[in-house]
């Protein structure tokens, strides 16, 4: 993991906080960012279009197993439409592999749900002790055993995907 890219708690003002009762999981990394004149949406947008290639390499991978038991193919984490602005996008908007639910300039929540879980990602815009950092958190609901099954291989290896997203921002 990036040195600067540290695991930490979801701010309890965050919007994506109210998400976390009855979680199965959730995680949360911060790095230090100077978000100035930036959008939650826009920082978001720049972030992840610069998912490291491994990332979509495994992405790829997801899909072409997931879609044997069910879950659905979602395309890479790059998959942003290069002609829209953050401005322009509103909730219920797709943005890459999820759909924005929540936006605001300090914080985005997109989400990606299908009838074995739900999965939201936020990007929310922090200063603490004059410092600006940006936090990436995830929260995930499951609905069934199968949700729970996909989540036992996901989990870990979320905790090593999003640090490395996070250190493209």
């Amino acid at each position: 993991m990036n040195p600067k890219v540290k695991e930490t708690a979801i701010p309890a003002k965050s919007k994506i906080a109210e998400d976390i009762p009855g979680a199965y999981f959730y995680d949360c990394f911060q790095t230090p960012f100077d978000h100035a004149g930036l959008s939650a949406m826009q920082i978001y947008m720049n972030t992840f279009a610069k998912t490291p290639a491994w990332v979509n390499a495994l992405m790829g991978i997801r899909n072409r197993v997931v879609v044997l038991f069910g879950l659905k193919n979602v395309g890479g984490m790059k998959a942003l439409n290069k002609s829209k602005s953050a401005e322009d996008y509103q909730v219920g908007d797709k943005a890459g592999i999820f759909s924005l639910v929540y936006k605001s300039d300090e914080e985005v929540i997109l989400c990606d749900s299908d009838k074995h879980l739900d999965v939201k990602v936020s990007v929310c815009k922090q200063t603490r002790d004059g410092q600006p950092f940006i936090v990436l958190s995830t929260v995930v609901h499951v609905h069934n055993n199968l949700g729970r099954a996909y989540m036992v291989f996901v989990g870990p290896a979320h905790k090593v995907i999003a640090p490395a997203i996070l250190a493209k921002a």
